[in-house]
């Protein structure tokens, strides 16, 4: 059984030897094959030295990409590298290498995708509108997949070459909300373990809390809406209808009771709402249709 270490690294040749020698010393305890993966994200320091001055295999991207991106490349080299575990950590030590056994273990039990999360565990410091944002998404992400997720947001996972091989991504934000989502679509067996974490530096995806609370709504209402947009656009639909029908027996009590239907307008808007909501419904259908 092969397993690859992947770690995205941008500018990180402070942080990235520790962390790699970590993971040696960790690793050397047991009894796994493995590798070291860093996948360069066109750094501009002396990351590449760095790596490979401790034995990692190194890819590269000719240009800064982002993490979304680098995610996806990490991907297809892990797969090339005969991965049949990948075990997914950040190159800024936030996650103690001592908890990659316990994620390794857990595949082994027979789960396919498994997070380290930081809320059953020890946070050394995090935002609090980040803390709660990631409440927030464990809540609706625990709805969506049927599993316990206190940790929709953490990057410190592992997962088998199936999920690696099967899962396809469309965001640019974010991998994390939408390996969960579609590996609960794709009917894989997801769980969690208590991690503790360290304080790093400050985070490169967001200008701050808000930017990331915005950006990461967005991406969940689209992964929402290509995941279930039955429920999704159902939903929207059923509003439109609600509303509509509210006006409408509003008209309709006013005619009974005064003779006039209080406006035309009122009328049009009833309709147009209830139309609306139809075809909303419908194009929920429609899209349902393509997704199975």
């Amino acid at each position: 059984m092969q397993i690859i270490i992947s770690i995205p690294a941008f500018n990180e040749e402070k942080t990235l030897g520790n962390v790699i020698e970590e993971i040696k010393l960790e690793m050397i305890k047991t009894n796994y094959k493995y590798k070291i993966l860093v996948l360069n994200d066109g750094s501009t320091d002396k990351t590449i030295e760095v790596a490979k001055q401790h034995g990692a295999i190194v890819y590269s991207n000719y240009r800064n990409k982002g993490l979304a991106a680098t995610f996806k490349e990490e991907m297809k080299y892990c797969l090339k590298e005969k991965a049949d575990i990948i075990v997914h950590t950040d190159a800024d030590g936030q996650y103690p290498a001592e908890f990659i056994p316990q994620l390794i273990k857990k595949i082994e039990e027979g789960y396919d995708l498994v997070l380290g999360s930081r809320f059953t565990g020890e946070i050394e410091s995090m935002p609090f509108i980040k803390r709660l944002g990631n409440i927030a998404f464990a809540k609706v992400f625990t709805n969506l997949t049927k599993t316990k997720i206190t940790d929709s947001t953490t990057g410190f996972r592992a997962f088998t070459k199936e999920v690696a091989q099967e899962i396809e991504y469309s965001t640019n934000f974010t991998y994390t909300h939408e390996q969960l989502i579609r590996a609960a679509r794709l009917k894989f067996k997801i769980t969690e373990i208590p991690i503790n974490t360290r304080k790093t530096r400050e985070s490169r995806l967001m200008k701050g809390p808000f930017d990331y609370a915005i950006k990461a709504w967005i991406n969940l209402i689209r992964i929402y809406r290509d995941y279930d947009p039955l429920s999704f656009f159902g939903k929207i639909g059923i509003t439109f209808i609600t509303i509509g029908t509210l006006i409408g027996i509003y008209i309709s009590y006013y005619y009974l009771n005064y003779g006039i239907v209080g406006g035309i307008p009122r009328v049009m808007l009833s309709a147009m709402l209830i139309l609306a909501g139809i075809q909303i419904i419908i194009f929920g259908l429609l899209a349902d249709m393509k997704t199975k």
